[in-house]
């Protein structure tokens, strides 16, 4: 194809945070033209929120507004809601997470816009969905995705220990790519009826998908433990093993019948197949904390690059548990395509997590400064110098 998947898409990104706003960036990727709305001199509240405050670059907002415009504009103004009117009726895709109370004051709920443009896609994202008492309250991955769906309960092994807290986007990242898929099927189905409309997710539904195992389990009623310490493990071989130079990685050896063997000759110790203790599946399993010890005995003893080697040899699945400033010393990392240059040549950014053959994704633009491009989008709406400028002198354009 000689142009990207979404040229001539117009998606208005009326959100903030990132879950909204990140799925309105993967539909950026593809080359989707994005308008960003953002309030006149703060901004979108996400700007300026990584970790270091005095570094030069603005690094979250990079990765979840790239390719995009900024218009800035207050929609507390009539003239404001007004100008945003105006460009709903000429877009495909309609981006928010805006609390259901305040796009009803702001004239942005679906029965304001949708009437403007029967064929808009219009996207929903909330904390808990968009029914019931707690459907107006707000709510960030760490609370909504991360806390409140067994997620951050279920990875401690004791009531006791302290629930572990998620990173910065961890329920935010996934949670876009599901809007994203929301989005896109509605798309099709506007290719088939014509129609725009409505479509929804939520930070808690999204948790309680990656939460799924535990929460079908009790689904049929049956009780969920916590995740047992490794030390207490039911399965020796699927652990993770701290090697000699305080490396950790984590094994997955499942086809116990055809790897056992090869495995047990690999790190030295065949003889283990013989003992009794280890001899057969459940004796595996009943003695799994004795089978933890031996190991443990025995991936001490070498580096983590030299049981990468041995254990790629004989085909056993496994990874290193990874430290985040290690990433772009990984060559899979790099040839998998997660990493992509800016445009301008200077830095890279996390490339949305899948590819389509045939269908390039565009070289990503620097994200823009507050109403870098209010006069640009306006004009192309219709708006003339004139009434650019009156809505300037008003206070409402930025």
């Amino acid at each position: 194809m000689s142009e990207n998947l979404f040229a001539g898409l117009k998606v208005i990104d009326c959100a903030s945070w990132i879950a909204g706003p990140a799925a309105a960036t993967i539909l950026s990727d593809f080359g989707a033209d994005v308008i960003k709305i953002e309030p006149p001199g703060v901004g979108d509240p996400w700007r300026g929120r990584g970790p270091n405050p005095k570094a030069p670059t603005d690094y979250y907002w990079q990765l979840t507004s790239r390719n995009k415009r900024s218009l800035a504009i207050d929609l507390k103004h009539d003239e404001g809601r007004a100008a945003l009117h105006k460009l709903v009726s000429g877009a495909d895709v309609f981006v928010t997470n805006f609390p259901l109370p305040v796009r009803d004051r702001l004239g942005l709920s679906p029965a304001h816009l949708l009437p403007l443009n029967p064929r808009l896609i219009y996207a929903s994202f909330t904390a808990y969905g968009e029914e019931g008492e707690e459907a107006a309250k707000t709510g960030f991955d760490s609370t909504a995705y991360w806390a409140r769906t067994g997620l951050m309960d279920m990875v401690r092994a004791y009531d006791d220990l302290e629930p572990a807290r998620s990173m910065p986007g961890m329920g935010d990242h996934p949670s876009a790519t599901g809007l994203y898929a929301a989005i896109v099927t509605a798309l099709y189905r506007r290719e088939k009826t014509g129609q725009g409309g409505v479509v929804k997710s939520s930070l808690l539904q999204n948790g309680l998908w990656a939460n799924g195992c535990a929460v079908q389990t009790r689904l049929f009623g049956d009780n969920v433990p916590h995740r047992p310490t490794r030390l207490e493990v039911p399965n020796a071989l699927a652990n993770h093993y701290r090697t000699s130079d305080n490396r950790w990685f984590i094994m997955a050896l499942y086809n116990e019948q055809r790897q056992l063997a090869g495995f047990l000759d690999a790190i030295g110790r065949p003889e283990l197949a013989q003992d009794p203790r280890f001899a057969t599946d459940a004796a595996r399993k009943q003695n799994a904390r004795a089978l933890v010890d031996v190991l443990d005995g025995v991936f001490s003893t070498r580096p983590l690059a030299e049981w990468r080697t041995i254990l790629d040899g004989v085909g056993v699945t496994f990874g290193i548990v990874g430290k985040v400033n290690e990433v772009l010393d990984d060559p899979q990392m790099v040839h998998s395509g997660a990493f992509v240059s800016f445009a301008d040549g200077e830095g890279m950014t996390v490339s949305a997590p899948f590819h389509i053959d045939g269908s390039e994704k565009v070289a990503p633009r620097r994200a823009p400064s507050i109403g870098q491009h209010s006069d640009a989008v306006l004009a192309e709406a219709g708006y003339s110098k004139e009434a650019i400028g009156k809505l300037r002198a008003l206070g409402v354009l930025a």
